[in-house]
């Protein structure tokens, strides 16, 4: 294997790394968000957009 080999695998190694971990994030910040959605809505707390709905 050359050097430039080693340069562009390790490059796409780290491109994949990171796109996976913007991945996990964008998921567990989701999660996040729909339990602390679930929490308002439990708490009495409406959309706006559930009142035109009405």
């Amino acid at each position: 294997m050359s050097a430039h080999a080693l340069y562009v695998l390790s490059a796409y190694g780290v491109s994949a790394l990171a796109l996976i971990g913007l991945a996990l994030w964008i998921i567990a910040d989701q999660r996040a968000r729909r339990r602390e959605l679930a929490q308002l809505e439990a708490a009495g707390i409406r959309r706006r957009s559930a009142k035109a709905a009405s």
